[in-house]
């Protein structure tokens, strides 16, 4: 199986999309990311975590108003075919604006 990081993406941060959610609102998004989970099964490495920018390094910055990432998944499939097939689902894509980009380890050479 190969390991894919899986970043979730947004135009409103994951702190905003919390702090604006109604308890019911919250709870539907809940159950549909359990429900997910339970149809993805063994596909799950690491349900992951809703994710806050909290610093840059190096030259450039994140392109003003792109989707930012707002949360990350570790996943593994037999292929990329396969993961997208799984992710098509994802309740995530139902949100305004969301998108999902996934990323392939790759081994390190010499390990």
């Amino acid at each position: 199986m190969t390991k894919f990081m899986v970043l979730y993406r947004s135009e409103v941060s994951a702190k905003d999309q919390m702090a604006s959610a109604t308890p019911e609102q919250a709870k539907a998004g809940m159950e549909a990311w359990m429900a997910w989970a339970a149809k993805a099964g063994d596909a799950i490495v690491d349900l992951g975590a809703p994710l806050e920018p909290a610093a840059h390094a190096g030259p450039g910055s994140p392109a003003a108003g792109a989707a930012q990432v707002t949360g990350f998944s570790i996943l593994q499939a037999e292929s990329a075919a396969e993961l997208t097939t799984l992710l098509n689902e994802h309740p995530h894509l139902h949100m305004a604006g969301g998108s999902i980009d996934a990323l392939e380890f790759i081994p390190m050479p010499g390990s």
